[in-house]
């Protein structure tokens, strides 16, 4: 592998860790109603577990409710039972039609759970990045032991990993700050 290799594949599987990591944060309730919220939600539709975007159609009618329209509304009981087994703290209303999800403004300790639970997201994103240099460092290492780039190129390689690194994690601290911060509003 070249330096350009090496650096180019850093930062593709850099990348995708902080877009695993934003995906998994928008699952994560704050003081508004979100689509997102329901992201993670299984539906038992005719035996298969189907996301629940895939059966119904979700909108924000109001800034602390999610409406739910079932495409199949033979499905309104099992999306009901999907999201009360799921974690989100509130229990749906069914009306025959539709599913309505109420969602009651967050206490200062479950405010202070998700906060928590957004650092800790936050963290194991930052091990996989590191975990990114590491290899990125290895096969730089290697390339120069198989005479497939200089000491100098080595040596680039590895400062511009670093370089990346500290990048990605700075985007990080800035995604946990803003979500932290969507939290604790009121």
């Amino acid at each position: 592998m070249s330096f350009q290799d090496i650096v180019n594949d850093s930062k593709a599987r850099l990348d995708k860790a902080l877009g695993h990591l934003s995906d998994h944060l928008r699952g994560i309730r704050t003081g508004r109603a979100s689509p997102a919220l329901v992201d993670n939600v299984r539906v038992d539709y005719y035996g298969t577990q189907t996301p629940l975007n895939q059966v119904a159609s979700i909108s924000v009618p109001e800034p602390r409710q999610l409406l739910i329209k079932p495409f199949d509304v033979s499905a309104l009981k099992e999306i009901a039972r999907a999201i009360s087994k799921s974690d989100l703290g509130c229990s749906p209303q069914e009306d025959g039609k539709v599913v309505r999800l109420s969602l009651p403004p967050l206490s200062g300790d479950q405010r202070n759970k998700f906060a928590a639970k957004v650092k800790e997201m936050c963290e194991e994103a930052r091990v996989v990045m590191r975990n990114v240099r590491r290899d990125a460092n290895k096969a730089a290492d290697t390339a120069l032991k198989d005479h497939k780039m200089t000491e100098d190129d080595n040596k680039r390689a590895h400062t511009k990993i670093q370089e990346l690194l500290k990048e990605y994690e700075g985007k990080v601290d800035d995604v946990q700050k803003k979500k932290t911060a969507e939290i604790m509003e009121h």
